[in-house]
This record gives C-alpha cells, structure tokens and sequence, in this order.
C-alpha cells in the first residue's frame, strides 16, 4: 500500500473520531455530573424576577439529587447574571455553551434576553425552557425551545375575556410600555380580543420606558373615562402608575398580568397611604398560593424558610420549569440533544402551576388564575380560561 494512501486513511480516521458541532450532547454529561445552566438577571431593575428563578431552580435541582439525581449523575448546576440585558445574555450564554459544556438551559427569565438567547440556543439544538420569557416570538426560533410561561397575546386575550364577561366592561384603555415587547405584545393582543368582544378602547397610550411620570398619559386616559384600565408592566411600574391615577381621581378598574406579580412586595415598601391603591384590582397569574397542593404548600414554606422572603410566581415558574427538564432528560435516557427535545414535545408534567403540556409551538396548555389584592396580600379570584 502506497505511503500516502495509508496516511489519508489516518487522517479519515481521525475526524470520524471529532465530535461536530450541533450534534448534541450523547454523553449524559462529564464525569459523575450532567451540566445545566442558567441564566437570570440577579442584578438591576427586574432583579426580583431573576433572583427568584435561579433561587427556585437551585430548589429543584437539589431535591432532584436528593433523589439520586438524573441518570445516576448529579445534576451541577451553573448560573449567570446577566443583568436584564441581551448582550449579556449571549455572553454568558456562549459561556455556558463554550466553557462549562452544558446539555441543557434554563432562561432566559425576561424578554428581551430571552429572545436574543433562544436564536443561539437554536443555531445550536440546545434544549432550552424559560420559566418565564412570554413574548410570543421566543419559541419561534427553534424547536428546541420551550416555555413553563404563559404568552403575551394569551395574557392580553385572556384579561380581555375576563373584562368583558366577568367585570361587564364596555369600555377599556391601555397604558403600556412601548419600550418593551412584553408589555407592547400584551397590549395590542388585548387591543384586539377586546373589540373582538364588543368593547370599545377609548385610549392606548404608550410611554418610554423608565419612565416614572404618567399624568399627561393618564389625563387623557381619564377624559375617555374607561371602565377598565389595563398596565400590562412590570411591578415597579404599576405602583407608580396606580399612585397617579389615584392623584387625577381616574376611578377605573385596573388590570394586569403577570408581571404584576412583586407588587405587592413592592407597595409594601411605600407609605401607608398608597397601600391600598390596587384593591378591587385584577391580574393573571400562573398559580395560587393558596392552593391546597401539598406539593406548592412545602415548596412555598421550604423557599421562605431557605431565603427568608416570600416566594413569587416566577419562583414556582423556576422550580417546574427545571422539574421539566428534568423529567424529559430521564425519560430521554441520554443528554443527547434530539432525545431530550423529542421528550420535551411529550412533556405531561403534573407540578406547582398544576399539569403541563406544550401545544405544537412549544408553549404550555393549562388554566390562568385571576388574582387580587387583600391589602398586602394577594387574593385568589378563581381560574379562568376562554374556553
């Protein structure tokens, strides 16, 4: 055999042996562990949410390897802050990726990044859920990536309907930011199933974001004299908004969804005499706190009692959406990439936010729970779906 034959042999044989990029990982992780990762922002202004999330999904991750962890490896879970923002986001994503070698990611928790993850993410065939990312678009990017959330215009529909056929409102505004697609992507569904149903909007009025002055938004709001007024923002937001509308006597219903959830939190920091602004206000929720599920009641009790602070909703998003993960790896066998997105698609999780399983474009089917306020305090309504 001619020398140079023989070395083409060896060099054939020695890229079969490469492994390519994008092909998943077949391994079920290095060593004794298999590597997830994370990614929240744990600094910066939507910090609560973050915190939350990667506090939950230690939880779960550590009462997984209680049980013997995942495929007989523990799972080694490793988590970045990427301060609510995209570019962050993707460097530590590509960190992830790159340096700690992991088979499986949970995040992005906002947006905005979360978006900007799930198209790498999706380059890569990595199986990705977010606990808590909702605009619509995050899991058109690939169908790797799932959500443990519920959507914008499901949210937006959703506060529609309840307006509509459980408040009897026949006239709604809408005060978003136009900054943010979360609180744009709610608006304008919530725009649309609400003329659907008959309502009339009498005004939508954006503002910019970080904004902290509503009152030239709500003067003219007022003058339309809406019976409900939507804020699909976020917490901090809301607080500041309803302390305006108070001011100027806009005596509207007010409505929301979940990023309302840390306001009460949040309006406990305030004086007394804004702590009863959002009584007789209403917003979507993926969960009651005060459901009888033993399950929920020990994680809510165990979180509290391990952080010292109250669970909010994206702590019970974190903990099922690793849950999840979890339970499509098992059911896989194998950290292979194909094989845990395929279980994922064949997901029917019964956890803290009740029983989860994705329609085709990856997004959970269940029911909302409609929530108020008891001064401080949260108020289950009831669940609600259109349906």
């Amino acid at each position: 055999m001619k020398k140079s034959r023989v070395l083409s042999m060896v060099l054939v044989a020695a890229l079969l042996t490469v492994p390519l990029a994008g092909c998943g990982n077949t391994s079920g992780g290095s060593g004794d562990e298999i590597v997830i990762g994370g990614l929240a922002p744990l600094t910066g202004s939507v910090a609560q949410y973050g915190v939350a999330v990667d506090n939950a999904v230690k939880m779960a991750v550590d009462d997984i390897n209680a049980k013997g962890g995942l495929l007989g490896k523990r799972i080694k879970y490793i988590s970045y802050d990427e301060k609510g923002d995209p570019t962050e986001a993707t460097n530590a994503y590509t960190r992830l990726v790159d340096q700690d070698k992991i088979v499986a990611l949970i995040g992005d928790v906002t947006s905005a990044p979360c978006e900007a993850v799930a198209q790498q993410a999706a380059r890569d065939k990595l199986p990705m859920i977010t606990p808590s990312g909702t605009s619509e678009a995050i899991t058109t990017y690939g169908e790797n990536v799932f959500r443990a959330c519920f959507i914008d215009p499901y949210q937006g529909q959703l506060m529609a309907s309840y307006a509509s056929k459980k408040l009897n409102a026949k006239t709604a505004a809408i005060l978003f930011d136009n900054g943010d697609p979360y609180s744009s992507g709610i608006a304008d569904a919530f725009e649309a199933a609400a003329k659907a149903l008959g309502m009339t909007i009498t005004n939508k009025e954006g503002y910019a974001s970080k904004s902290t002055d509503f009152n030239s938004q709500l003067t003219k709001i007022k003058a339309g004299n809406p019976d409900v007024l939507l804020l699909p923002v976020y917490y901090n937001d809301v607080v500041l908004i309803a302390k305006q509308a108070k001011d100027q006597g806009l005596t509207a219903t007010l409505l929301g969804a979940d990023g309302w959830d840390g306001v009460a939190s949040e309006v406990a920091k305030k004086s007394d005499d804004i702590k009863k602004l959002l009584n007789n206000a209403y917003f979507c929720s993926q969960y009651s706190a005060s459901s009888s599920d033993p399950a929920l009641q020990n994680f809510l009790k165990t979180y509290k009692e391990k952080y010292n602070e109250e669970p909010n909703m994206f702590a019970v998003l974190g903990y099922d959406a690793m849950q999840i993960m979890a339970a499509a790896i098992e059911k896989a066998g194998t950290t292979d990439s194909a094989a845990v997105i395929k279980a994922l698609r064949e997901t029917n999780y019964k956890g803290l936010t009740g029983t989860t399983t994705f329609d085709d474009k990856r997004n959970p089917v269940r029911e909302a729970i409609i929530t108020s306020f008891d001064g401080l305090n949260y108020k289950v309504v009831e669940s609600y779906s259109m349906s």
